[in-house]
């Protein structure tokens, strides 16, 4: 979680770094901090629906820049939750938070640093197609970050300020200070300019003895220490200039001691009356300092040799699921049965939009979970600008209670691909005319047009933000909020297919092309509906005029997306596209033909009855 005001005091200490020009070696890289940050520094769009293709790029020339320098990069990914109460409050707190920026970004239009949903997904997606090395912990990523770091002798690439306080033997480099964007030399001499950290340094500087940093580190970050109102600023000595005194006194408090636990032993006391829960205090305060001592890593095998890593308590069912990229919150449904799912910049008088995808996550949770007896899980969203925690039941099918999660991998192909279009709402053979890599988001379109149903003007404004250059002019949030509508339910949907071991190839979320090519999706979607009203007609032919307008409706509907597509299209999209229209087409005048002639026969018998009652 990083320590308060650490990052902002050592940037007040210039004289802590080094100037390096870094090149040929191993960079282990905090995946989530890296994440964020590339998206935030860049000025991408964040209020409606993000710049993904953007994003792509933005990730694609980072790695470049490591391979011109031959910086060989090792991402490390946060896993699930704390199954502790350790940080729960400091989570809650960051969540709250969370939703009143969405809500002022919503208001007020500014960037309020709010990570858009599909975010993660490019991250993680592209770097899988670059083929970085990339791993998933079990929990938070920072000590296995440290470990493996340690173990191989190279830095750590973060600006999460605990990594000013873990020994690295090589080094820490501040994100902020690796001046990547502009890569120096030539050849075999190219180098990225950065600055290192070193503990060593740190220590010598102010005077402490290293085996006291976690220490340092426990009670500047510790409530217990915050509640009791320890002023340490008072051990800063006169006439010196600090930007953060309570730090700088705590360092000076700390130089009289040599041993940690004699240290805590006495911050204690300093407490006063909260030093009653001396026993609690202190263990709190341990509990501390070990998210800070050395270990060894268990990603170094995993990252040279494949082997999964031996995390504790990690029961074979839930060790392929936590390696698997994209899986933190599937993990947190095993072990802790919630899902924390995250807000959007939305207006906060709509619902949240995480509800239009929740059926999709039931038969996720009917999967990981099996048919065990009362479990419920905690969904945790927004209801207005409050977070709630909504209890949640796991939805089985016929052919999902039939399915272990142990043995789900190896299940028939056919079994994994009807869950997923039955939880989709969508047949195998709607999809049959679309290329394999565009089936998934085409499903996934389908049950968003059947759950959300947002009126076509809408869904055409939404399909121009998504396939414009920029999306830089002023959007409508009402249209924003469809577009986040899709893409809560392309997350949900891309889970679940990721969970049942890809029965449909993954879309490529960041390309544009997948969102020129909707139309065929759409297509495919109104195509089932005009099958079942032909349907409907034969056996109630009353309905022929309301069903010939509903035609009309799709058929200009149709003709409008075509049109907005063909404005963008390459020459891979266009075959798609005209494929899938010249079926739609042919398909669209058969039914037409046929509700004509069924008129037309009625009308006939009509005519007939009514002789015959008149007689000759």
């Amino acid at each position: 979680m990083g320590v308060q005001g650490l990052t902002s005091f050592i940037e007040n200490h210039q004289n802590l770094y080094r100037e390096v020009r870094f090149s040929r070696s191993r960079l282990v890289i905090d995946g989530c901090n890296l994440k964020y940050l590339l998206y935030f520094s860049s000025g991408l769009d964040e209020n409606h629906g993000g710049e993904y293709a953007a994003y792509e790029s933005l990730i694609e020339s980072f790695i470049t820049a490591l391979r011109t320098c031959e910086i060989a990069p090792y991402v490390v990914l946060d896993g699930g939750s704390d199954v502790t109460d350790r940080k729960v409050e400091t989570v809650a707190k960051r969540s709250e938070d969370r939703v009143q920026r969405a809500h002022e970004a919503a208001a007020s239009g500014k960037q309020m640093k709010i990570l858009p949903r599909m975010a993660d997904f490019v991250f993680r997606q592209t770097l899988a197609r670059l083929e970085v090395p990339m791993a998933q912990c079990f929990e938070e990523a920072d000590q296995e970050i440290a470990a493996l770091a340690s173990e191989w002798q190279c830095p750590v690439l973060s600006n999460d300020s605990d990594f000013y306080v873990f020994h690295l033997p090589a080094g820490f480099l501040p994100t902020s200070h690796f001046q990547w964007k502009e890569v120096k030399g030539s050849g075999s001499r190219s180098y990225i300019s950065c600055r290192r950290f070193y503990t060593s340094s740190f220590c010598a500087f102010f005077g402490l003895q290293h085996q006291l940093l976690p220490a340092f580190a426990a009670l500047a970050g510790n409530d217990y220490v915050k509640q009791s109102g320890i002023k340490w600023a008072k051990f800063v000595p006169a006439g010196r200039e600090t930007n953060r005194p309570q730090l700088e006194g705590l360092l000076c408090w700390l130089k009289n001691f040599q041993d940690p636990q004699e240290a805590l032993e006495a911050a204690v006391v300093l407490m006063g009356q909260l030093s009653e829960n001396k026993k609690e205090v202190l263990h709190r305060l341990h509990v501390g300092m070990e998210e800070y001592e050395p270990r060894g890593s268990k990603l170094s095998r995993f990252f040279l040799h494949g082997a999964p890593p031996e995390f504790p308590a990690l029961e074979e069912v839930i060790r392929p699921l936590s390696l698997k990229p994209g899986s933190p919150e599937v993990l947190d449904v095993l072990r802790l049965h919630k899902m924390g799912l995250g807000c959007a910049v939305e207006p906060e008088d709509l619902p949240s939009t995480n509800l239009t995808s929740r059926p999709l996550r039931q038969v996720m949770y009917g999967l990981l979970l099996g048919r065990r007896t009362s479990v419920l899980v905690n969904e945790i969203d927004r209801e207005g600008l409050q977070l709630t925690c909504i209890p949640v039941k796991p939805v089985f099918t016929r052919v999902s209670e039939r399915l272990r999660l142990c043995s789900l991998q190896e299940a028939a192909l056919s079994d994994r691909l009807r869950v997923l279009l039955e939880a989709l709402g969508v047949s195998e053979e709607s999809l049959g005319l679309l290329p394999p890599r565009l089936k998934l988001p085409a499903a996934i379109t389908c049950y968003w047009l059947q759950r959300a149903q947002p009126p076509p003007d809408l869904l055409k404004a939404l399909l121009q933000g998504m396939s414009n250059e920029s999306t830089k002019r002023k959007v409508d949030m009402r249209v924003a909020y469809v577009f986040n509508q899709w893409q809560v339910c392309l997350k949900d949907g891309v889970r679940l297919n990721q969970l049942l071991g890809f029965p449909l190839p993954e879309p490529d979320v960041a390309r544009k092309k997948l969102y020129r090519t909707m139309l065929s999706m759409v297509l495919q979607s109104q195509a089932q509906r005009v099958l079942v009203a032909s349907e409907n007609l034969q056996k109630a032919p009353t309905h022929q005029q309301q069903n010939l307008k509903d035609l009309k409706d799709l058929k200009d509907l149709n003709t409008n997306l075509q049109q907005l597509f063909l404005q963008h299209q390459d020459e891979e999209t266009e075959n798609e596209v005209q494929t899938a229209m010249a079926a739609q087409e042919e398909l669209r005048l058969q039914e037409e033909h046929l509700l004509v002639r069924d008129r037309l026969q009625n009308q006939g018998e009509e005519q007939q009855v009514q002789q015959t009652r008149t007689g000759p």
